[in-house]
């Protein structure tokens, strides 16, 4: 009878609170099934764009083959200067398509995307130095002289000329020709370059020790690599630029893009419209580009460069994924530590 009665008081139970927890079962199942329901369409809509993404990627790939292909049998053809003309056209497209799709690109397709620009671009100068009529009736001092498209060579002042790279070197030399000009192999030297001998052409900067490079024009790349406490001011550069095994140097610049490789304990003075890249590096600084020469105005106009954006604190390390915490490779460099080292 004891547990009847309980049974019949447990039935019989009209506690408000009760009744009110069963009425809100329904509610709470709605709220549910939405929020089920808008995972399903973020998943959705995430899966779409990285459709969009690999349609652009493979547009790009696509793209950059067929153009490679158009520029290389121009470049093989009889010479004419339209055809040679017609290949710069080619190549100045490719270089704003891959401006334009530096935000999607994968790493890898990126550095493809520009290895093969620097290429083209290196193989149509050396096309034109071929087609000059001085060069075929030049005498032998003359012709050493207009191989220079190909050759590292030293500022008037130093003591100590840069050697030269051509097919007779190493093999590393040999696939370094396609960078226009530039200085290598130097130590305690202050270096420089203007205006006709930097304009829109390729730049390589390798072996310098304790050398100050002032590049006052408007490059289309530059690399820098094994470098030693070296200081570089350079102009508007056009695209890309390449720093790679370097230490204890400062490198003062405005590009598309930078990308940094095996570097460490370096200060970087920077403008870039694109998202820089670190990887393998270590004690890196950063701090905004606010270097200025007389006709730099004009470097930045003939560079395309936009002086109005200016991602320089925005950085991507690809050895750094943890979301939400900074990486330790590389910091912002303080504004008291800011002057730029110009002598």
């Amino acid at each position: 009878m004891e547990t009847a009665g309980c049974s019949a008081a447990a039935v019989g139970n009209s506690d408000p609170g009760v009744q009110r927890d069963y009425t809100m079962v329904p509610e709470r199942l709605q709220r549910r099934e939405q929020e089920r329901q808008l995972e399903v369409e973020r998943r959705k809509q995430s899966r779409q764009n990285e459709e969009v993404e690999e349609e652009k990627s493979s547009f790009f790939t696509s793209t950059l083959a067929r153009e490679r292909a158009a520029v290389e049998e121009l470049l093989r053809g009889d010479g004419a200067a339209e055809r040679l003309e017609e290949a710069a056209e080619r190549l100045q497209g490719l270089r704003k398509l891959l401006n334009d799709s530096v935000r999607f690109l994968s790493p890898y397709n990126l550095r493809q995307g520009q290895e093969t620009l620097v290429q083209l671009q290196a193989a149509l100068a050396q096309r034109r130095q071929e087609l000059k009529p001085e060069k075929r009736f030049a005498f032998k001092a003359r012709k050493s002289q207009a191989a220079g498209a190909a050759r590292v060579e030293a500022a008037p002042e130093a003591p100590a000329p840069a050697r030269a790279l051509s097919s007779k070197d190493d093999d590393q030399a040999a696939s370094e020709t396609s960078w226009a000009c530039g200085f290598s192999n130097l130590a305690s030297q202050v270096l420089e370059k203007r205006g006709a001998e930097l304009h829109q052409r390729d730049v390589l900067l390798s072996g310098l020790r304790d050398c100050t490079v002032k590049l006052l024009g408007n490059p289309n790349t530059l690399r820098l690599a094994q470098a030693h406490g070296c200081r570089v001011l350079c102009g508007p550069v056009s695209t890309s630029v390449f720093l790679e095994n370097c230490t204890d140097c400062v490198l003062v610049v405005a590009c598309q893009q930078l990308r940094v490789h095996s570097t460490e304990n370096t200060r970087i003075f920077l403008q870039v419209t694109s998202r820089a890249i670190v990887e393998d590096c270590n004690r890196i600084q950063f701090a905004p580009y606010t270097w200025s020469y007389p006709g730099i105005e004009q470097d930045f106009q003939s560079s395309g460069l936009d002086r109005s954006r200016n991602n320089w604190n925005d950085v991507d390390d690809f050895n750094w994924l943890a979301r939400g915490v900074a990486s330790p490779n590389w910091s912002i460099l303080p504004e008291e530590e800011r002057e730029i080292p110009c002598d």
